[in-house]
């Protein structure tokens, strides 16, 4: 009887353990939320400052900014910022149809290697001699 108590039945000294945990990690996730929305943030600016229309995403931990206006391809513009600034993106067009013409850009990286990311993405696009279409504003999105 006793054995099938204690494992029906978690011990009061688990459950206040069990109780600690998880209001710590509530803690922790309020803390990465916010962390996460400053990195979104700074690097959806930073693309748009470049002039990369960019709309700040709802979900993932990725930025879809259009390269349309640079006069290249996403392919030839991540090949090329990879080879000439040493950043990596995605082509968008990998992921079929709808994404050609942009790019997938993680932000599951420190702020500042975001921060150098998104300097050297405007020192690129400043090279092309070019800008893209007007910039969105928070919250608006590309239609």
């Amino acid at each position: 009887k006793i054995h099938q108590y204690v494992m029906l039945c978690a011990p009061h000294m688990g459950q206040v353990a069990a109780l600690g945990a998880l209001r710590s990690a509530a803690n922790e996730k309020r803390a990465m939320v916010e962390e996460y929305r400053l990195r979104r943030n700074l690097i959806v600016a930073g693309l748009n400052r470049a002039g990369l229309a960019c709309h700040v995403p709802d979900g993932a931990f990725y930025a879809f900014p259009s390269v349309e206006g640079t006069g290249l391809s996403d392919v030839e513009f991540a090949e090329r910022l990879l080879a000439e600034e040493r950043v990596a993106v995605v082509p968008g067009s990998v992921f079929g149809a709808g994404g050609a013409g942009h790019l997938r850009c993680a932000y599951a990286v420190s702020r500042e290697d975001l921060s150098e990311a998104v300097r050297r993405i405007e020192r690129f696009v400043g090279s092309l001699g070019e800008r893209s279409a007007p910039t969105l504003e928070a919250g608006q999105t590309a239609d």
